[in-house]
């Protein structure tokens, strides 16, 4: 095909600029790579004075963005507002009812109503591509969809929010609290307008219910992710877990197991010398297991203006070239619901509590571990100025439930002050 490539673009906020720019500034690149010409023909954003650092005078201006994507001279429309539903949701719909080829990095409206969407897609021989809506820069949806086409894909892991990894390991380099290193990460524009759905654990759960999709062959099954989010890390968790050689990410883990798919989405205390623990700052990072290759490891920019405007325009190019391939990678049609094996898998666990500085406290939490099962593989009892001793226990591999059984049983005994804080110890 030498036709040229129009597009139509909604929501010109950091990633949309920076789809402006990689147009502008690669056209030749562009084509030579794919064979066409592409351009812009119109776009749409909720202002149209702000200034963007961009010139948006050569490009007709929509204000809808629902008649934006039905344009007679825009071929691909490409959705960079966010959000689940309302406009976005519209829009995309619009442009796909009419077969129009689709582009978004919007893993919220995907994470909620990707099924109904990619069977839209295929019902119109419409393409609907992805990669921009998890792990930012890193090609890790391309990767599942075609390069591991041939595997059996056993586990997809990683760390898919840069927001929570700079505050996690800013915590650790700095000894700051949380809630001071959470207002710098305010300060400095990292946080969704709703920081719940960062820190929460939300936007990374998205992201990871995305990914189980594709890797099993399921539909998307957002609420059947275990969400815990890193607001009860204290410095001292940080600090605790250095000492015994880890340190904390909140990871994202996705299982098939003889009892169904296993998705969750919290803080676990992972090896400091393994390829998570050395994970810095925003920087993301997908582990990708499959039965033929075994693991694969990627890691890259996670967000930001270059990244991910680079993963919008490599499935522009793919769209560019004539791929056209369902959208998780087999037909709609085919993924099954997905079978949830909530909390099965067997994993160490690290327990900090604060019990009261009197004889037996310590012999009524290891009789309510016991009495569920779980044995405790070490223990450090820190000074303490007051009435209460810290303390941290770590587990041998335990179920899930039997944790959650046995930290209701350790409260009961009126012993600990406050809720105990269990993370979990990542699984090999």
């Amino acid at each position: 095909m030498t036709t040229p490539l129009r597009l139509g673009i909604a929501g010109l906020g950091t990633v949309g600029a920076g789809v402006l720019k990689i147009v502008a500034e690669h056209a030749a690149l562009l084509k030579a790579r794919t064979g066409r010409d592409i351009s812009i023909s119109a776009v749409s954003a909720r202002s149209r004075t702000k200034e963007r650092g961009v010139d948006l005078t050569p490009f007709a201006w929509e204000d809808d963005p629902v008649a934006l994507a039905k344009r007679d001279d825009v071929d691909l429309f490409i959705e960079l507002m966010g959000g689940s539903d309302g406009p976005a949701k519209a829009a995309t719909e619009a442009a796909l009812a009419l077969g129009k080829p689709v582009v978004t990095a919007n893993k919220a409206m995907l994470a909620l109503h990707g099924q109904a969407l990619a069977e839209l897609a295929e019902a119109n021989d419409a393409a609907l591509r992805f990669e921009a809506a998890v792990a930012g820069g890193i090609p890790c949806v391309k990767a599942l969809t075609e390069g591991l086409a041939g595997n059996a894909i056993t586990r997809v892991s990683g760390v898919m929010n840069g927001t929570c990894n700079y505050i996690l390991t800013r915590m650790e380099s700095s000894g700051l609290p949380y809630d001071e290193v959470f207002k710098e990460a305010d300060a400095l524009g990292y946080l969704e307008a709703d920081p719940t759905l960062d820190v929460g654990g939300i936007d990374a759960g998205h992201k990871l219910a995305i990914l189980s999709a594709i890797a099993f062959g399921t539909q998307v099954d957002f609420d059947g992710v275990q969400l815990q989010g890193i607001e009860r890390v204290s410095i001292d968790d940080i600090h605790r877990a250095r000492d015994m050689g880890y340190r904390i990410k909140l990871l994202g883990e996705a299982r098939r197991t003889s009892a169904g798919i296993e998705q969750s989405m919290r803080p676990t205390l992972v090896p400091a010398d393994s390829p998570l623990g050395q994970l810095e700052g925003g920087t993301n990072m997908v582990v990708i297991e499959g039965d033929a290759v075994g693991q694969i490891v990627m890691r890259g920019a996670g967000a930001g203006e270059g990244p991910t405007a680079s993963a919008v325009m490599a499935d522009v190019c793919d769209i560019a070239r004539g791929l056209n391939i369902a959208p998780f990678g087999q037909p709609a049609a085919t993924l099954t619901p997905a079978m949830r094996a909530n909390a099965a898998t067997h994993c160490a666990y690290y327990i900090r509590m604060s019990l009261r500085d009197e004889p037996g406290a310590m012999a009524k939490v290891a009789t309510e571990l016991g009495r569920s099962g779980i044995s405790i593989d070490r223990m450090r009892q820190y000074d303490h100025p007051g009435d209460d001793a810290p303390v941290l226990i770590v587990t041998h591999p335990c179920a899930p439930m039997d944790m959650i059984d046995a930290l209701k049983g350790v409260v009961a005994t009126g012993v600990v002050n406050g809720d105990p804080v269990a993370l979990q110890i990542q699984t090999p």
